[in-house]
């Protein structure tokens, strides 16, 4: 973004009327998208609350799921801030692969419980089974997961900017 604005003031002070400048690959990407990912994401969101709410036959159990993505995007978020680092295209590859982990690791504990309440348990009883249960499994693919991205977030040579982008997202 500020490499982008500065390049357009150097242009509009520097170059004479005729001539002009054209933004290629991924900045061209960026900036012909503009804000739209938010939406894009927006969409996506109720999307898979849709699809979950078909699949659980309910509309309390996607909204469980779709509670732990905030905080993984937070997370992402806090990680991109320590570092210094912009949210570009490479870092929203990281958030999709985040919300796929925190999905999953959420229908894996509301699935469980759902079945311990159909069990006969109470609805904090089935809850707190099986985030009792399911907490090692959820906690190994985590680790897994994160220690796996710790060689993007310290990448160096070419092609650097783009691994550290993904790593310091997914890490977060």
């Amino acid at each position: 973004g500020q490499a982008v604005a500065a390049m357009e003031r150097a242009a509009a002070t520097a170059l004479p009327k005729d001539f002009g400048y054209e933004w290629t690959g991924i900045t061209y990407q960026e900036l012909k998208a503009g804000s739209i990912a938010s939406i894009v994401f927006g969409l996506a969101m109720v999307f898979v609350f849709l699809i979950l709410a078909a699949q659980y036959e309910s509309w309390a159990m996607p909204f469980m799921v779709l509670l732990a993505v905030p905080l993984a995007l937070f997370g992402a978020f806090v990680a991109l801030l320590m570092r210094g680092m912009q949210i570009d295209v490479y870092s929203q590859i990281g958030f999709v692969m985040l919300i796929g982990l925190a999905a999953k690791n959420a229908i894996l504990i509301v699935e469980f419980a759902r079945r311990r309440r159909e069990e006969g348990l109470s609805i904090v009883d089935a809850a707190m089974e099986a985030a009792r249960l399911r907490l090692r499994p959820i906690l190994m693919t985590a680790f897994a997961f994160i220690l796996g991205v710790l060689p993007l977030m310290f990448s160096t040579g070419a092609g650097a900017a783009s691994r550290q982008s993904i790593g310091t997202t997914v890490f977060g």
